[in-house]
């Protein structure tokens, strides 16, 4: 499908407006919404990238400002040390409770659009994996999917570096699949194992797959990228929203 991507709303949030791409059919018609939670450098190239490929697969997609109350409207942060480090920086100055009125915000904004049927997934990569897995606490949501998600299995999302997503994890009741690479050193296995077995403890409605690949290996930009397992993991991305969504 052709898509429009030049689309830009602000979302009230209880702090502040939240600056939100909008990549959608070019077609008129509604379409089900996917809320796209980027990593820790905000809306790079890569994102939009990803945006723009479920858009074109009959989605709309809104990819939020993640730190919207943090930096200024539009900042992406580079790939560099200098962005990792300002990214990090604000993944812990954020508060919990922020992430997660962030993620309630987008899902009533993507049901009240007209262009959307309601019916709602999401998709995080990075710390974007664990917002996508926190926005899954919503009922709305009826499909997520967590790429490499940090955090997740040390409990140190936010500010004070204490969420509680493990611990809810059965208000979780659409399908997850969570897709990990065994050589990323931010989820090491016995990370992966106690995420699991969570799961598997309240019963969750999931896929795990696991690929030889490092953390990243999904960024079309930098030496980490791995062609053929994103090809291979876009696929079941998609299988995923077509089953649940459509």
């Amino acid at each position: 499908m052709i898509i429009k991507d030049d689309l830009v709303e602000e979302i009230s949030t209880p702090t502040g407006p939240m600056r939100t791409c909008i990549f959608r059919p070019a077609a008129e018609g509604r379409y089900p919404g996917i809320v796209l939670f980027s990593e820790i450098f905000q809306i790079t190239g890569p994102i939009r990238r990803t945006a723009a490929f479920l858009a074109g697969h009959g989605y709309v997609v809104a990819v939020p400002e993640v730190y919207h109350e943090l930096e200024a409207p539009g900042v992406v942060l580079a790939y560099d040390q200098a962005g990792a480090d300002k990214g990090n920086a604000d993944k812990y100055a954020k508060e919990l409770s922020s992430y997660d009125a962030d993620a309630r915000a987008l899902v009533a904004h993507l049901q009240s659009r007209s262009d959307c049927t309601g019916k709602l997934g999401t998709v995080g990569i990075c710390m974007g994996g664990h917002l996508a897995f926190r926005a899954a606490m919503n009922p709305e949501v009826l499909a997520t999917v967590c790429f490499y998600a940090t955090d997740i299995h040390s409990g140190s999302l936010g500010k004070g570096k204490k969420d509680n997503s493990l611990e809810r994890a059965s208000e979780i009741k659409g399908e997850l699949l969570h897709i990990w690479g065994r050589q990323d050193p931010h989820v090491p296995l016995e990370g992966r194992n106690r995420i699991k077995a969570r799961l598997d403890e309240v019963g969750a409605n999931f896929q795990w797959v696991e690929v030889n690949g490092a953390h990243a290996f999904m960024r079309d930009e930098g030496y980490r990228y791995d062609a053929a397992l994103a090809y291979l993991c876009q696929g079941l991305v998609l299988e995923l929203f077509h089953r649940k969504l459509i």
